[in-house]
């Protein structure tokens, strides 16, 4: 066992989608530092070009990409591949639509978040693993829950919970599934995180009232998400699948 952070990720292929948002661009980097080939995915019109400047070494891609639209994802990992053997999926991307009441939710609302935040981490898990297993290689895969997942969401954010409580159902589900086949799913399952869409939909009483109930009394930084995603796609997590990490400066003790 080799207790570097970077175990098993030097020389390999990671894809970070969201790479362009707050958390996701953070482990973006952190990847890079740890000496993976950086495959950023994100939405067309995003920021990708300044972030591959902020990239540690070399081998390094960006990629557009709405992950709604299902017929992309294969390539996704197809890109990966040709980068550096792929050895983990870091999946940040979610989308937020913070409402003031619940019957201010629209079907839309409903939609576009279960769309994104399940249905599309779903088939983007199947088809990393599919990349796996033709590869004939073990891999990784590190979704992105919420401490709404177990709190019911706070600050009109119940859809949002709800599609991220999917996500841990869906990645032990998953966790069973490809366990055989050495690709283990794990999640991480942030706290308050300092970035706009924790900031956006709420005004400053709002968000006060929240960190009132974290014992650290902060946010966090995006970059303190960065380590619980590195553990759990690295080999320094080799026997651990369908677990939640809860990062969330003692909001949630579970």
């Amino acid at each position: 066992m080799n207790w570097r952070s970077d175990s098993g990720l030097s020389g390999k292929s990671v894809v970070v989608t969201g790479a362009a948002g707050g958390i996701g661009s953070e482990v973006a980097i952190a990847f890079s530092q740890a000496g993976a080939k950086v495959l950023a995915v994100d939405i067309p019109g995003a920021p990708l070009s300044q972030l591959l400047t902020k990239f540690e070494g070399s081998g390094h891609e960006i990629m557009e990409a709405d992950l709604s639209d299902l017929s992309l994802h294969a390539s996704i990992f197809a890109k990966a591949q040709s980068m550096a053997p792929f050895a983990a999926l870091a999946h940040c991307a979610a989308v937020l639509r913070r409402r003031a009441t619940v019957d201010d939710v629209t079907e839309e609302d409903w939609d576009i978040q279960i769309d994104i935040n399940l249905k599309a981490t779903f088939f983007l898990n199947r088809s990393a693993y599919h990349s796996f297993r033709s590869a004939k290689t073990p891999g990784s895969i590190v979704n992105f829950s919420s401490q709404g997942w177990q709190s019911g969401g706070f600050g009109g954010s119940v859809v949002y919970a709800a599609s991220k409580g999917g996500v841990v159902s869906m990645t032990r589900g998953l966790a069973r599934s490809f366990a055989p086949s050495n690709v283990r799913v794990n999640a991480v399952a942030p706290g308050g995180v300092d970035t706009t869409m924790m900031r956006g939909g709420q005004d400053d009483a709002a968000l006060a009232a929240f960190v009132a109930m974290i014992p650290m009394g902060r946010l966090a930084r995006p970059d303190e998400m960065s380590g619980a995603v590195l553990f759990l796609a690295s080999d320094a997590s080799s026997y651990m699948t369908g677990t939640v990490l809860n990062v969330s400066g003692g909001q949630l003790m579970y």
